[in-house]
């Protein structure tokens, strides 16, 4: 057996065991990452391997003066979910990513959000094919994307996001 050392990245998920992959132990830790997040109230619903889903409750807290909700809420609901497909996306390998960076995003607001919000984000598996098979280390770029969704399952927005990813690649110290 091989120890690996848990760094960037994977250190968030201490107890992470890429062998079994437990996606309800990464939501929960996902869930207390990102400070500004639970200042905004998102919840991390469901990380797998395929995508995530964060959604914003109904509360004042997120609206804005017109009742909708708040652009930022929404921005903020789509990163975190974005992140978080990438988790559950890239969870075997998890302990070679350094770090996962936003570099940039568009939006396309379709209608008013009122109400409760789902962020239902995804990763493109084909550059992620190519970060899980890296041998040795180096930087990806990875496209994302997060389409929000009301309570009558109506797309109020959709996002497009570009990260930078750096993977590091560390001969396993031997037992």
């Amino acid at each position: 057996m091989t120890t690996r050392t848990l760094a960037g990245f994977a250190a968030v998920y201490p107890e992470l065991n890429p062998d079994a992959v437990d996606y309800e132990y990464l939501r929960s830790i996902s869930q207390q990452m990102v400070p500004f997040g639970r200042h905004v109230g998102t919840l991390v619903c469901e990380i797998s391997p395929g995508h995530a889903v964060v959604e914003i409750p109904a509360v004042d807290e997120v609206g804005n003066h017109m009742g909708t909700v708040h652009a930022g809420a929404l921005f903020t609901a789509a990163d975190i979910a974005g992140a978080a497909a990438f988790v559950g996306a890239a969870a075997q390998r998890l302990h070679a990513v350094e770090r996962l960076v936003l570099r940039g995003g568009t939006v396309s607001y379709r209608k008013p959000a009122q109400g409760r919000i789902r962020a239902i984000a995804t990763v493109d598996q084909g550059e992620l094919a190519d970060i899980l098979a890296a041998t040795a280390s180096a930087r990806f770029e990875l496209s994302g994307k997060a389409i929000l969704l009301d309570d009558s399952e109506v797309m109020v927005a959709k996002f497009t996001f570009d990260y930078v990813c750096d993977v590091t690649i560390v001969e396993p110290e031997a037992k």
